[in-house]
């Protein structure tokens, strides 16, 4: 018979919002248990920021920190203060009963008082040979031109943006503060972005658009040296000589697992209770980061509304008797 973990707040996932959350709890005395997911090929423990070699937006950092490094240190803090982690993934979930119920890809089942949903989000990529490599290895390939896109390495070059809707826009407009010129790459003859966005993109001078073109594979062995692309219409391909690579073709949100369980909006993304709030429909149960940032989408948000959901989390289980916070010390 499988023995029953009885916890009284469990983090899923982790990234900045996760391990934010549960540095907080921790503190706060809430004994936190942290699944840190598996890791895919997609997705590792640290979410995308894992993938992610400078980053230079980061508040505390004044010459950048790299994407594991951060992570490493976040996770080295939460666990600083008596977080307990564990390398699996939570599969299923069961919120209609209270204590609510999860289970693990290791066979753990576990029952929370409180649960707070960390699961980030996953970039859509194109598949193609050379892109994962570089992705991984900061070569020039990225899924977040905000994140990325004042870079060194960026700066004064030719870059291309893959895409044909609002983020694809508003991150071929946000590279063209640095870059020389930017290449816009859509499969079709016409924008999907609402109609004020592609205006901008097409009426801004840096911005030269490739209709009917998609990436075949990107080139390059340490650092990208440009695309191999093809017209859809005629079959025709060629090489395109470009020194970084955006992909903007959307993200998908890692909210499978709770299936249905709690409310989502119409894009998969978690839906808050209220506005400026974690709290979901379900009593209990929080949500973190980019599994419910459609918007922001970035490492500094997604630690705050760690924190949010922590505090959050505290006091419900308080207001329900479940948790006794520590009284303050007498100075």
């Amino acid at each position: 018979m499988t023995d029953v973990m009885k916890e009284k707040l469990v983090i899923i996932g982790s990234g900045p919002a996760g391990w934010t959350a549960a540095i907080y709890a921790a503190r706060a005395s809430l004994d936190p248990v942290v699944f840190e997911g598996a890791g895919s090929r997609t997705m590792i423990p640290g979410g995308q920021l894992m993938f992610t070699t400078d980053v230079e937006n980061y508040p505390g950092f004044p010459d950048g920190v790299t994407g594991p490094e951060m992570m490493m240190g976040f996770k080295a803090q939460a666990e600083r203060f008596g977080t307990r982690v564990f390398t699996e993934d939570v599969v299923k979930v069961d919120f209609s009963v209270h204590p609510r119920r999860l289970e693990t890809t290791m066979g753990k089942v576990v029952e929370a008082d409180a649960v707070i949903v960390a699961t980030g989000a996953n970039a859509r990529w194109l598949g193609v040979p050379g892109e994962e490599h570089l992705a991984r290895t900061g070569g020039g390939v990225s899924a977040c031109a905000v994140c990325d896109g004042a870079l060194p390495f960026f700066r004064d070059q030719t870059l291309a943006v893959v895409g044909g809707g609002d983020s694809a826009m508003e991150e071929a407009i946000y590279l063209t503060n640095f870059a020389a010129k930017v290449i816009l790459i859509h499969r079709r003859e016409e924008f999907r972005a609402s109609p004020i966005m592609a205006e901008r993109a097409l009426g801004n001078p840096k911005i030269e658009v490739m209709w009917n073109t998609v990436v075949k594979e990107v080139l390059g062995e340490e650092e990208i040296r440009g695309l191999r692309v093809a017209d859809t219409v005629s079959g025709e391909e060629r090489e395109l000589p470009v020194r970084g690579l955006f992909v903007a073709i959307g993200h998908e949100p890692n909210t499978r697992f709770l299936d249905g369980q709690i409310e989502l909006k119409d894009n998969g993304y978690v839906q808050p209770a209220e506005g400026w709030r974690t709290a979901t429909n379900v009593p209990g149960v929080f949500a973190a980061g980019d599994v419910m940032d459609d918007y922001y989408r970035q490492a500094v948000t997604a630690a705050g509304s760690g924190c949010m959901a922590a505090l959050e989390a505290e006091r419900w289980l308080a207001h329900g008797g479940i948790h006794q916070p520590e009284a303050a010390p007498v100075v």
